[in-house]
């Protein structure tokens, strides 16, 4: 894992966005192209590739990254939300710096 890509489009809107919510070593940002009412992404601030990475956070680092989750649906106001998040290409990862996808806002 490096600490940032400089060819890594999440890479700079991790050091540039418009972050949302952020805590130290996690960003969340709006999707620019929002399939939920509320659509918003949760980014590790150093660059890692994939989830198939994920062994290489601490377990105390992966517990605040879902924390981290959780508390950034809730500040976005969702009750009700999906996570998600794609590993690999043909699984429909575009880009390659891991991130969850935050869903919510539907009307029930």
């Amino acid at each position: 894992m490096q600490p940032e890509n400089a060819d890594c489009l999440f890479c700079g809107l991790v050091r540039d966005g418009d972050h949302v919510n952020a805590t130290e070593g996690f960003v969340a940002i709006r999707d620019i192209v929002p399939q939920a009412p509320t659509h918003l992404l949760v980014l590790p601030e150093r660059h890692v590739d994939t989830f198939r990475q994920i062994g290489e956070f601490s377990a105390e680092e992966s517990k605040r990254m879902l924390e981290f989750v959780a508390e950034t649906a809730s500040k976005a106001g969702l009750e009700d939300y999906r996570v998600k998040v794609a590993v690999g290409p043909s699984a429909g990862q575009t880009v390659f710096h891991l991130h969850w996808h935050v869903l919510g806002g539907w009307t029930p």
